[in-house]
């Protein structure tokens, strides 16, 4: 499934040239399809031609789920290995497994709570130490920061909305052209009423994760 936002894109003359592919990975029933669909309508809003697209994998719950987001001056949604800016992990397991699609300046927010893949679920195969996958990550990208999204769902009021705790936090860096006021506007007009106070605190349970220097494995060069 691809989403191309190009019909309705606003007019903005001062947009600076840029190129930024987002890879976002997890597991059905975190909301990573969403999360991807609440960053392409930002970027719509904020004037880019966003394309975002599920690439793979099944969003039935359990199932491993990958989406891109992609702006620039490109034609295609698909990110190849080595080149996402940014890797947005919903789940710990499969943010390691998606390491072959970063680059050496990657940023990449890791949710650390572990969903049992299958294998693991029936004794077939261990789950890997976390402590060790985020050492392997943290040598390897630009910048890694990781913390349990899911415990900051729970306390803003909802477990469903790691995928807001995730994105808060993305806000929180400098890696988006825009800003968390606008990502907010969009979960503000496109949030249902009744998930909307929930959503919002997650939102800024992440961006105040991304403020916390003990979050960070490895802090990111500036991009300024």
């Amino acid at each position: 499934m691809t989403l191309s936002f190009t019909e309705n894109r606003k007019s903005k003359t001062e947009n600076p040239a840029i190129k930024l592919r987002i890879f976002l990975t997890g597991v059905g029933g975190q909301g990573t399809l969403l999360a991807s669909r609440v960053l392409g309508e930002a970027a719509l809003e904020a004037g880019f031609s966003p394309l975002v697209s599920e690439t793979h994998g099944m969003a039935q719950r359990g199932g491993i789920v990958v989406s891109t987001v992609v702006l620039g001056e490109v034609k295609s949604p698909i990110i190849s290995p080595g080149e996402a800016d940014v890797l947005l992990g919903f789940e710990a397991l499969e943010t390691f497994r998606a390491l072959n699609y970063c680059h050496t300046r990657s940023l990449v927010i890791a949710n650390t709570a572990a969903i049992a893949p299958y294998p693991v679920a029936t004794g077939q195969a261990q789950y890997p130490g976390i402590d060790r996958m985020l050492a392997l990550l943290g040598e390897q990208v630009g910048g890694l920061l990781a913390f349990d999204a899911g415990t900051r769902a729970r306390e803003a009021g909802s477990p469903l909305a790691v995928n807001m705790v995730l994105l808060g936090a993305l806000a929180a860096t400098a890696y988006l052209p825009f800003s968390q006021d606008d990502l907010r506007h969009i979960l503000r007009t496109r949030t249902n009423p009744k998930f909307l106070e929930a959503n919002l605190k997650a939102f800024q349970a992440g961006a105040d994760a991304a403020e916390d220097d003990r979050k960070w494995v490895r802090r990111p060069p500036s991009r300024h």
